[in-house]
This record gives structure tokens, C-alpha cells and sequence, in this order.
């Protein structure tokens, strides 16, 4: 155990090294800023508790989502009935179904074949006078649910992603709803205006040989929409309304990346569809030259452009009354893709970095108080060993912050305290140790032989110690959330390190002194 051949010898003081190198732009960031980007420059990330930012519960509208499947059943049924001709009256959604009656009750067993062929997951109820329900079993209603909040999730990381925040909580909780802490975020206004826009964007045919004005007196023919412009007067009303084929051309599942850009000195936003999309893109503006197409962002019409000729690139640009603001956020939100279901804000808190400041504060001061009264209890009960250990804990935090900047983790408050508990551990195998070399010392040994029998001896329970604390701390990362994983983080970095430095730093320290100074006796 006294044996440090030359290359441990380097690997020791190089571990020591880089740890206090990666741990200087913690106290001087600005001095380390503009180094290379392999150079030591990070710092560790402070979460919502030390620096602020957005605290936001949001709950997913599910309901609109078995509407929309629903309704994507009702154009699936109009369209199949049309194709084989077969008359129906009153088809819609009505309470939680597709209903509809067939002209011909003679042909029940006939569309019962059809509805039957369009989804399997659909349940079909039939009369014998042609009356038809179209519902979705608790089995698929669960599923598409629970499908919803998954992208939801998704899809809000994406959206919080694209504004550069570092180190974002998003997760589920409970049945319906999604917890998200945005740290060091400074408009919170922007960050739910994003999150909560679904972001649907399609594309559809104009139609115009219906009436406007009857339609927006409630006389909406089938399988058409009645939508307003995105464009608003001085009186905050739509400047025009479009009646819009249901079937879509193509939809934002297609698109492949959007840009915040100029054209002729407005800001737009341009677009690409992958390869199906410029397909279907191409083939509708081919076969509707002439007409006008709407570009649709959440049931408004951003803008409605006359297809003079095919577009067979697959690009597209959208151009409207928008600030560069607004499409710079419009194409955040195109390229994280579209909510399946809107969100609704339950509890929303800002926390400001002035308490940040006092937990960092409090911090600093539970740590320096720790440490000092650690220092002056292995000095007073150790001598000259102790002062070793001292060296080698501050070795140890060096190694801490060093391994948090260079893996980007999140400190919180529940962090801190972790530091500091670590700050109380790193000593343990130290005086397991010292205690030993005090008993082999007592028994007559040499000091070298001492030394070398403590350190064997202790070896075992040390990393017994450690290690059943190290299992605990993984759990904890493993089940908790939030703050309890901030805990768990610091926790095993600091297991890790404190291991590292008493069986390795202080060992080298301990020895080196021996083989240097030769004492009969141990100022132990």
C-alpha cells in the first residue's frame, strides 16, 4: 500500500491538476470566457432555486384529442361513402361518436363492411333501419391518450429546447398533466405563449363557390370550414374569413425545418416538406393551378396565395402581417412540431434570482462553516495527518465543481447539501484509517509498518462504507425527480471524489512525508 511507482505518481497530480483547473471559472467566469472551446470554460448550471425562472403546471386538453380523432373518422366515413355512393343524412360527432343514417336502409350490411375496413379500433353499432354509431372502445381512448401526453412532452422539450435554456425539468405528473422549470429564463410571458400555441399547421383548398356571408351565418356546407384570417383589424376583428376545404393537402408532419427570414424587406418565415410532403405538395399545386391555397396555423388562416403554377420543390414561404418576433417564434414552434392537444396553465410561478442569490448565499456560508469545523476537528484530533486530510478535502471540492461544469449538471439547493454532507463523508475513510494506524502503532509497529497495516486493513470497510452509499444515491437518481436528483448528483460526484482523494491523495501525502522525514514515531 506504500508503493507509488511513477505513473500513479502523474495520474495523481494530473487528476488534481485538471480538477483545479475546471473548477477556476466557477470563481472567475469572466476571466475564462473567451478561451478556446477545449479550453476549461464551463461552469456549473444553477437550477430554478438559486437563479430563477419560469415554474409552470399545465394540464393536456385530452378531450380535444378524441375530438379530433373522431372527427378525422367522420371525414374518413363522408369520404368512403361518397366513393361507393351511398346516400346518408345527419353524419357528424354526436355525444362521443360518429352517427349517421343511411337513405337505403338496405344496405346496412353493406356500409357496416366499409366503416368496418377504415379502422380497425372503431366500434360499429348498426340498426336494422340504417342508423349507424361509430364510437372508440375504453382501450383505445386510454392509448391515444396516453400517446397525447407523451408527444406533449415531447414536444414542450422541444419548444423550451429551442430557447437555449440549460438544463430544463419536463416531466409527467400524474394522469393528465406536465410539470415544466425553465431556470434562468427572463420572459416567462414569451416562454407560455410559445408552449401553450399548438402549432397545427395545414394546408387547404379554397373553395369559392360557396357564400361567406351565409356561412357565417351559421349555413356551413358539409365537409367545408369556416375559419378567419390571422390578420386583425383596428376593432380586433378578423379582416376576412375563408371557407376552406376539410381535407388536407399536406400538414406540419411533413415539414421538415422552418426559418425566420426576409423577403422584400418583410420578415417571413420559409419552410421545407421531406419528401412525401413536396410530393403531395407538388401534386396538389399541379392539379389546382389557378386556384388559392390556405396556409392554416391553429383553425386561422396565416395567408391564402393563388397557385399560379406548380410548386415541385418542396419550399414554400408563409407571408402575413408579422413582426420578426413573432416569426422568429413561428418557426420555433414549426420545427418542434404541433401539439396533439392544447395545454392549460393549473399553477405558474416565477421565481426571481434575488432568493436565488440568498439560497446561494446560505449555501456558501453552510459550506464554509462545515469545512472549517471539519478542518479544525481532524487537525486538533490527527496533527499532522489531519492537516493532510484538510489539504486533500479541499482537493476534493476542486474535483466536485470541476466534474459538474465539465458534465454541465444542474446545482440546486438540495445540491448544496449534498456538497456539504459530502463535505462531512470525505473525512470518514480518513479517520477509519488514522484509527487504525493509531491501533497498529499502539501494538508496537514501526511507523511505516503502521501506516502500511492501517491502510490495508481499513481498505475493505471503507469501500463497503461507500459503496452501499453510492447504491442509495443511484436509487435516489433513479425514482426522484427535481431536487431530489439534484441531491443524488452531488451526492455520488462527491462519494466518487472523496474516495479518490482519501485512498489515493492523502495516502500520497502520508507517504511521501514518511519516506522524506524517516520519524521514529507518528505525530498522530
Amino acid at each position: 500500500m506504500l508503493q507509488f511507482p511513477l505513473w500513479k505518481k502523474i495520474l495523481i497530480a494530473a487528476v488534481c491538476a485538471l480538477g483545479l483547473i475546471y473548477a477556476l471559472p466557477n470563481f472567475a467566469p469572466s476571466a475564462f470566457k473567451d478561451l478556446p472551446s477545449w479550453a476549461p470554460s464551463k461552469t456549473v448550471n444553477l437550477g430554478l432555486d438559486l437563479q430563477g425562472g419560469a415554474h409552470l403546471l399545465m394540464q393536456v386538453e385530452t378531450e380535444a384529442v378524441i375530438a379530433e380523432r373522431l372527427q378525422s373518422t367522420e371525414e374518413a366515413v363522408r369520404g368512403a361513402l361518397r366513393e361507393a355512393r351511398v346516400r346518408a343524412r345527419g353524419l357528424g360527432v354526436t355525444n362521443g361518436a360518429v352517427t349517421f343514417t343511411l337513405a337505403d336502409p338496405d344496405k346496412v350490411d353493406e356500409v357496416r363492411d366499409i366503416v368496418r375496413d377504415l379502422d380497425d379500433e372503431i366500434t360499429v353499432d348498426a340498426t336494422e333501419t340504417g342508423s349507424f354509431r361509430l364510437g372508440l372502445p375504453d382501450s383505445a381512448r386510454e392509448e391515444l391518450i396516453s400517446n397525447a401526453i407523451d408527444q406533449s412532452i415531447e414536444i414542450v422539450r422541444r419548444r423550451v429546447d429551442e430557447f437555449g435554456t440549460t438544463e430544463p425539468t419536463i416531466q409527467r405528473q400524474g394522469e393528465d398533466r406536465i410539470l415544466v422549470q425553465v431556470p434562468g429564463i427572463g420572459d416567462t410571458a414569451r416562454l407560455k405563449e410559445v408552449l401553450n400555441t399548438t402549432a397545427k399547421m395545414t394546408f387547404h383548398l379554397v373553395d369559392r363557390s360557396e357564400s361567406v356571408q351565409e356561412a357565417r351565418q351559421g349555413r356551413v356546407p358539409p365537409g367545408l370550414d369556416l375559419m378567419p384570417s390571422r390578420e386583425t383589424g383596428p376593432d380586433g376583428e378578423p379582416v376576412q374569413y375563408y371557407l376552406v376545404e376539410r381535407r388536407v393537402i399536406v400538414s406540419g408532419e411533413n415539414l421538415t425545418n422552418a426559418q425566420s427570414t426576409f423577403q422584400q424587406g418583410r420578415a417571413v418565415v420559409s419552410f421545407s416538406f421531406d419528401s412525401r410532403g413536396a410530393q403531395r405538395f407538388g401534386e396538389a399545386t399541379t392539379e389546382n393551378t389557378g386556384e388559392q391555397l390556405a396556409i392554416v396555423l391553429d383553425n386561422e388562416v396565416v395567408s391564402a396565395p393563388r397557385i399560379n403554377e406548380p410548386i415541385l420543390g418542396g419550399n414554400g414561404i408563409i407571408t402575413g402581417d408579422f413582426s420578426l418576433q413573432e416569426t422568429e417564434d413561428l418557426a420555433i414552434l414549426l420545427r418542434a412540431g404541433a401539439l396533439p392537444a392544447p395545454l392549460t396553465y393549473i399553477e405558474e410561478r416565477s421565481v426571481g434570482p434575488g432568493l436565488g442569490q440568498d439560497s446561494i448565499e446560505a449555501g456558501k456560508l453552510a459550506s464554509i462553516i462545515g469545512f472549517v469545523a471539519v478542518a479544525a476537528f481532524m487537525a486538533a484530533s490527527y496533527g499532522l495527518f489531519g492537516l493532510m486530510t484538510v489539504l486533500a478535502l479541499v482537493v476534493n471540492l476542486a474535483l466536485i465543481l470541476a466534474l459538474l461544469s465539465a458534465l454541465q449538471a444542474t446545482l440546486t439547493l438540495p445540491g448544496i447539501a449534498g456538497i456539504v454532507l459530502t463535505v462531512g463523508m470525505a473525512v470518514d475513510a480518513n479517520v477509519l484509517i488514522f484509527e487504525r494506524i493509531r491501533e497498529e502503532a499502539r501494538n508496537g509497529r514501526n511507523p511505516i509498518s503502521s501506516v502500511d497495516a492501517g491502510y490495508r486493513g481499513a481498505l475493505s470497510t471503507i469501500i463497503d462504507a461507500n459503496l452501499t452509499t453510492l447504491i442509495a444515491a443511484v436509487l435516489l437518481f433513479a425514482f426522484g425527480s427535481g431536487p431530489i436528483r439534484g441531491f443524488a448528483v452531488t451526492l455520488s460526484i462527491g462519494i466518487v471524489t472523496s474516495m479518490f482523494t482519501a485512498i489515493m491523495v492523502t495516502r500520497f501525502f502520508v507517504v511521501s512525508w514518511l519516506r522524506a522525514k524517516r520519524p521514529q514515531t507518528l505525530p498522530i
